[in-house]
């Protein structure tokens, strides 16, 4: 097997990914080592699996104080990678992150530390969406991070359609380190991290703690001029922009209870919707200056690794980490629509004393926000443990391992101001205490009775026993068949509950799971190694799993590794691979969620309304969702080719082709079930309406998840790196770029998205130039995410207009580091240096896509460590 050059480059995003990492001294160079992507232990570090690495320093050097802030970087991370970003009080994983590998969906990319599986977090993203929270790992504990970038189910099971993401803990540290970092955006994002590394390497034993301690104060929509209103129409004085402002205004609307589309604006008596606000009959609500755009987040971690010689072939090892995590959520007050009536003799009737007036003495119903008790804000109280204990050795030239692995995530969420329940609403409006129209003259004491506090408890669980063993089966002419063998057994339970006001439909104008499942799961697997010719080695493998809620499946892999020259590598892998429906799509209670949609079939029947919600542009509904246990697996097929050369010393590249064939998808699609069931009662309620051929305003649509398409994608990875020594220094350049060649998503025989649809850039890239000279070291990355179409719901519009593409973004992250001090390393650096603007995108009310771009701005920081 040959051996690439090692470059010590700047950003291992941007690595060559051949050589996994490299031996410290001459010893360990034949030591084997589990590498990611195989059970197999080995003394070279280059396998047929594309792997790409990122090193501790490589994450230091990206400006990132969390792991999903280095990780959003790399060009392979696409569309469902998402960080705290967007987090609002309608949200249903706040201070959640996590990554999706080539667009595939963070459920589809397997999380794993120190090769083992990770509990989910009890939350789920997008009220379905099984994520290991990335925000549980502190980037003070990590040695590196290596990324798989092929499907990988024959070795590791379920969730590795798209790839692995492996983060690999410090576990030989002698000594300690202190380090301190400070941060701030131009106005909110200011951010402080404090971490202490302590090893310590005896005859017989290692141990390593880490400490860490994060801070990040919060930043609002209002704080950022794209972001600061919803009334996008207005804030760019395009005319294809949309007011996103709130139809639930305050004081609010006024309409019949018997024919909610007869409406008129609050502009009666003392207290009146003001008149910026009136839009046709409606009193709007702009609701973007009040809601987090990234949350304020205080987390505490603490990580042990240890390792104690019992001896000379058996050594037992524990791992135990932990975090608490508490996040605050901001939203505005929280809305109603319709929901709440009042009765035509109710001794506040807006028209009790006007018997002329088309509303007198009619029951009314309202569209109104719930200014009067403040705006919305949520506490999530995290906390996460994970433990694992067993024992490892050698038994003649075979390595084995056995380990029991536990593992709990918990979350509370509680509502603490501005949740209104609706039955006391209701009821203060019915008995008189409570005037809806004139909010002025309602009491404290009125209030205090309205409102409520919220809660929301999660909890996810993960106990698994897993036993390996491999080494050389036999000897042949080109060198060893090596073979590994091993078992897994898993137990996974999830609970999601809000309490009984969520259950009985009390609150109003947010959002909550719940869910409840549990299951457990048997593997066995076996991986052989093959070395065909000394140039040639050929790796088989093979996993069966057997579930307990929906069956078996069993998934192969054949990848080879070819060196027909000492500077060529030929890889290439073809394999199987699934992704059990997560507990959250089967176990799923009724959860009320508010997509924005098109009412298609009310804009043919009635086209576009100039006046009230009008059905040809997307508005916020409620949809009823539940989970589906007769969910089938997604299951895929994918294959990968690659070649990595050495043209010199100084100069390497690498480039692979995968394409990517899946079938089952599991989701939803809201929009599709409206605009071919929208008419169907059992599908979507609608109001009444004397108006011919309309068939009324929504109240609710009905959907739940289903195996629902299919999927097609390929691309090409291209790596590059240049070393290059001057008298002024020595340079390392390196270049990255994920180019999709196809990315067609089909749903019932229909393409539902291509390659450059809305947030499915052809390409994205990273270009990093490293210099170091005597005490001082320098880092400049451009970081590169292609244009793409606007959403498919506004890129046609009703006179013809196809609106322009949204644009390329281009930022520029640079870093200089001082180590001229005795054990000291000082850093001045920023991210997004030029406070590049997100470009603008016509179908959210942020005027960006939080899924693709960051709305953070410049991020300046300073950072201090000193060893000792």
């Amino acid at each position: 097997m040959i051996k690439l050059k090692k470059l010590v480059v700047a950003t291992s995003i941007l690595s060559v990914s051949a050589p996994i990492f490299a031996a410290d001294n001459e010893n360990e160079a034949v030591e084997r080592i589990e590498v990611t992507g195989s059970h197999i232990k080995r003394t070279d570090m280059e396998g047929p699996t594309p792997v790409t690495t990122l090193t501790a320093q490589d994450l230091a050097d990206s400006g990132a104080t969390d792991l999903i802030g280095a990780l959003a970087k790399l060009p392979i991370a696409g569309t469902g990678t998402f960080s705290t970003q967007g987090n609002s009080s309608d949200d249903t994983s706040n201070g959640g992150s996590s990554v999706s590998l080539r667009g595939l969906g963070a459920d589809s990319t397997l999380i794993l530390v120190n090769g083992r599986r990770v509990s989910v977090s009890p939350f789920a993203k997008g009220i379905d969406t099984a994520y290991v929270d990335l925000n549980n790992i502190p980037i003070a504990a990590i040695k590196r991070v290596d990324i798989q970038k092929d499907g990988a189910s024959a070795i590791y099971g379920s969730d590795a359609i798209a790839g692995v993401i492996n983060v690999i803990l410090k576990d030989d540290l002698d000594g300690a380190q202190i380090s301190a970092k400070y941060g701030s955006t131009p106005k909110g994002g200011e951010e402080q991290n404090l971490s202490l590394v302590w090893g310590n390497q005896a005859e017989n034993s290692k141990h390593t703690f880490v400490l860490d301690y994060f801070n990040r104060e919060e930043v609002l929509y209002g704080d950022r001029s794209f972001s600061k209103t919803a009334n996008q129409k207005a804030r760019t004085g395009d005319k294809h922009a949309t007011d996103f402002r709130s139809s639930s205004g305050f004081p609010g609307t006024i309409a019949l209870r018997s024919d909610p589309s007869n409406r008129i604006p609050d502009t009666f008596g003392k207290d009146k919707c003001p008149e910026d606000q009136i839009v046709g009959n409606l009193c709007r609500y702009d609701y973007a200056p009040h809601m987090s755009m990234i949350p304020k987040t205080e987390r505490f971690s603490f990580n042990y690794m240890g390792k104690y010689e019992i001896n000379d072939s058996v050594r037992g090892f524990a791992e135990l980490n932990g975090q608490n995590s508490r996040t605050v959520v901001k939203g505005a007050g929280s809305p109603s629509f319709n929901e709440l009536t009042m009765a035509g003799d109710n001794p506040n009737h807006p028209f009790a004393d006007q018997p002329n007036h088309e509303f007198h003495g009619k029951d009314l119903t309202m569209r109104r926000r719930m200014v009067d008790i403040g705006n919305r804000l949520k506490r999530v109280d995290s906390n996460y443990y994970r433990a694992i204990v067993g024992l490892e050795g050698e038994i003649n030239d075979w390595s084995w391992e056995v380990a029991y692995n536990f593992i709990k995530s918990q979350s509370v969420e509680r509502g603490v101001d501005g949740f209104p329940n609706k039955r006391r609403v209701q009821e203060a409006i019915d008995n008189g205490s409570f005037d809806p129209f004139e909010p002025s003259k309602n009491s404290q004491e009125t209030l205090d009775f309205i409102e409520t506090t919220t809660n929301r408890v999660g909890k996810s669980t993960m106990k698994s026993v897993d036993a390996t063993i491999s080494g050389p089966l036999m000897e042949m002419e080109h060198g060893d068949l090596m073979l590994a063998v091993g078992a897994e057994y898993r137990k996974e339970s999830i609970s999601d509950n809000p309490d009984d006001q969520y259950i009985r439909g009390e609150i109003f104008g947010t959002e909550a799971t719940q869910a409840q499942g549990s299951r457990d799961n048997t593997a066995i697997y076996a991986e052989v190694a093959i070395p065909v010719l000394d140039t040639l080695e050929v790796q088989l493998a093979v996993r069966h799993e057997d579930y307990s809620d929906f069956g078996t499946t069993t998934d192969p892999k054949v990848s080879f590794l070819w060196n027909p020259m000492d500077n060529l590598s030929v890889r290439g892998s073809y394999g199987t691979a699934f992704r059990a429906p997560s507990l959250h799509q089967l176990g799923l209670g009724r959860t009320d969620e508010s997509p924005t949609l098109i009412d298609t079939l009310r804009c043919d029947a009635i086209g576009a309304q100039p006046s009230g919600i009008d059905p040809c542009k997307g508005f916020e509904y409620t949809a009823v969702f539940q989970g589906n246990p007769d969910l089938k697996p997604e299951e895929s097929k994918s294959y990968n080719l690659g070649l990595i050369y050495n043209l010199t010393d100084q100069i390497d590249f690498s480039i692979d082709y995968y394409n990517y064939q899946i079938e089952n998808i599991i989701d939803s699609d809201t929009q599709h079930v409206l605009s071919t069931e929208g008419l169907d009662p059992k599908v979507v309620k609608r109001t009444p309406t004397s108006i011919p051929n309309d068939p009324g305003e929504i109240v609710s649509i009905n959907d739940s998840f289903r195996n629902i398409g299919d999927l097609d994608t390929s691309g090409i990875d291209f790596n590059a790196n240049y070393l290059f020594e001057t008298g002024a220094g020595d340079f390392k350049v390196s270049y990255t770029l994920n180019y999709i060649l196809e990315f067609e998503e089909r749903r019932k025989g229909q393409v539902r998205k291509e390659v450059g649809d809305f947030d499915l850039p052809q390409f994205r890239a990273r270009i990093n130039t490293d210099w170091s000279y005597n005490d001082l070291k320098a880092n400049l990355a451009i970081n590169h995410i292609g244009s793409f179409k606007q959403h498919s719901s506004v890129r046609k519009q009703k006179d013809g207009t196809t609106l322009k593409d949204v644009d390329a973004m281009i930022t520029i992250d640079t870093a200089v580091s001082y180590f001229g001090i005795e054990n000291t390393v000082l850093t001045l650096g920023a991210t997004n240096l030029f406070n590049e603007k997100p470009p603008f995108v016509y179908n959210e009310f942020m005027g960006f896509s939080t899924d693709t771009h960051s709305g953070q701005g410049r991020f300046w920081y300073v950072n201090a460590s000193y060893k000792f």
